[in-house]
């Protein structure tokens, strides 16, 4: 029987790296447009015992969504040994498209999946290039279709990227626009006849009362950006949101796949806030009754990449598979479980055993 194997990883990490420091002459201004009663200082040094970001990463002007897309798509095919022509599908997944630097404008047109093809000089037109809009989940949204054609016998092998530059769309005066940063992750999935590869995977979106927690909104200091709008974020509602709902989808995956908890050696968690990730994965294991998890069971990039959305499970997941997360490696037989959080709202969750 046909399964989904992860054959090639790649990533782009860009160039720019901006420190917290670099923040301390920001004008950060609350919702109501007023300035916080908090020093820079003060700000940053609860910003970063919240979400354990030290830095983040940011593209250089010039430089845009679909060229880091791209890069790690190259990336990809090369550490795969697959030939771009011999793809089915290049799934892009984002949510702000190329935002050129001081435009403010998402341009979405063609698809981001199509200028990819382009740039690798793909010529076959079976290699169907589309997008996927969904949030920080996007990426491995994007792995559950391919998986689901794959499994139906439709397709034999796809590319999955995530990519997107959030610092394009950051509100410079919103506090919360700190997390943010820009990255890309790819993989090439495809068919073969083993028992390894996606057991299992597990999907909700729970869009009646939660959809306005991660949107659109103008900037809090409004007069400087007129009609421009940023991404906002309600981060304690999302925070409570993501405790209620995550861990139990991901046990859900577990056991549709018919394993438990003591079957899994790494948990990869989308990267979105470090505070809130280490909650999800204790309250995940307080489902199975154990009240400490295995210290290195989660890697963590975000202390030092920030949040790059779609990007940062693929990108931890080829730092992992190159060798280059001290601590953390994925062995033959190892099942791993893939698990993201975001706009929508949206939660997903795959469970992966590596061949």
């Amino acid at each position: 029987m046909n399964h989904t194997v992860i054959a090639g990883t790649g990533s782009h990490i860009p160039s720019v790296v901006v420190p917290n420091d670099a923040f301390l002459q920001a004008e950060f201004l609350g919702p109501d447009q007023k300035p916080i009663p908090k020093s820079n200082a003060e700000i940053l040094k609860q910003f970063e015992s919240i979400t354990g970001i030290r830095e983040r990463r940011y593209v250089p002007d010039g430089v845009v969504t679909s060229d880091i897309a791209f890069d790690a798509a190259r990336k990809a095919l090369q550490s795969s040994g697959v030939h771009g022509e011999e793809l089915d599908y290049i799934i892009v997944a984002h949510n702000f498209g190329d935002v050129r630097a001081g435009s403010l404008r998402s341009d979405l047109v063609p698809a981001l999946a199509a200028r990819v093809k382009n740039k690798l000089e793909i010529e076959n037109p079976r290699t169907v290039a589309v997008d996927v809009i969904f949030g920080c989940p996007g990426w491995l949204q994007g792995v559950i279709w391919a998986d689901s054609m794959i499994r139906a016998g439709d397709i034999r092998r796809a590319m999955v990227i995530g990519a997107d530059t959030l610092s394009r769309i950051s509100d410079p005066h919103d506090r919360d626009s700190l997390i943010y940063a820009d990255g890309a992750g790819a993989t090439i999935l495809e068919a073969r006849d083993t028992k390894s590869g996606i057991l299992s995977h597990c999907v909700r979106s729970d869009t009646l009362e939660h959809s306005t927690m991660l949107r659109m909104g103008h900037s809090y200091k409004d007069e400087s950006f007129l009609e421009a709008l940023f991404l906002k974020m309600e981060g304690r509602k999302l925070y409570k949101y993501a405790l209620q709902t995550v861990a139990g989808s991901i046990k859900e995956c577990l056991e549709r796949a018919h394993l438990d908890i003591h079957d899994v050696k790494k948990v990869l968690l989308h990267q979105a806030n470090g505070k809130m990730d280490e909650a999800i994965l204790d309250a995940l294991y307080q489902l199975y009754g154990i009240d400490s998890p295995p210290h290195d069971i989660m890697p963590m990039t975000i202390s030092w990449l920030g949040n790059s959305s779609v990007a940062t499970i693929p990108t931890m997941l080829d730092l992992i598979c190159k060798g280059e997360m001290r601590g953390h490696a994925i062995a033959s037989g190892d099942v791993v479980v893939f698990a993201s959080v975001g706009a929508g709202m949206h939660i997903n969750a795959v469970v992966y055993r590596q061949p």
